[in-house]
């Protein structure tokens, strides 16, 4: 098993987009396209209704951001020009449904999803990767050789709370590397 450490940088609130813009601008003045691991995550809803975002994660390299949608005043104009540069490629697993979810309940949208089902379907040649909906779990497994788990009792947790457990900062993290790392194994070979 391979070990990665990982830096988290964590929002739980912030009005002004210095910070933020430091942590976007680390790799992206280097580069002219970039891998950018992208997942979000809401408060589960056990009706039909579903709950706004709540937490927005993205990743390139080891590099994390956890940004708090939901408990933010408004979002920084940075990260929203991060997202909708198109020289990146922000990618995930069910990543358009995420992009939905950003636009529908935040406004923010994002240029370049790609799906990262769709992309190993077609490197590895089976449909079926595609098709089974595959998850990230599943996929860390056959891209990275990986075993990944992800327990039921985080992934239900309360993603709309004022402050994240550790726990929560460390899974949302780990989703949004697997998502880099994946799609820089696939899209960059």
């Amino acid at each position: 098993m391979v070990a990665y450490t990982l830096v988290c940088n964590y929002f739980h609130s912030l009005n002004d987009g210095s910070e933020i813009s430091s942590v976007l601008s680390f790799h992206a003045h280097r580069l002219d396209s970039l891998i950018v691991g992208l997942n979000v995550e809401w408060r589960p809803s056990y009706s039909r209704y579903k709950n706004p975002v709540a937490t927005l994660q993205l990743c390139v390299g080891t590099r994390c951001l956890l940004f708090q949608l939901i408990h933010s005043d408004s979002i920084p104009s940075q990260l929203s020009s991060f997202l909708s540069d198109h020289r990146f490629k922000f990618v995930g697993v069910g990543v358009d449904e995420d992009v939905e979810k950003l636009v529908g309940d935040c406004g923010m949208s994002v240029a370049n999803p790609v799906d990262l089902r769709a992309v190993a379907a077609e490197v590895y040649g089976r449909r079926e990767m595609h098709m089974q909906q595959m998850g990230i779990v599943k996929l860390a497994d056959e891209v990275l050789g990986m075993e990944v788990r992800k327990p039921k009792k985080i992934t239900m947790s309360r993603w709309d709370q004022e402050y994240l457990t550790l726990d929560q900062i460390g899974y949302a993290c780990v989703d949004a590397f697997l998502s880099f790392e994946i799609g820089r194994r696939l899209i960059a070979g």
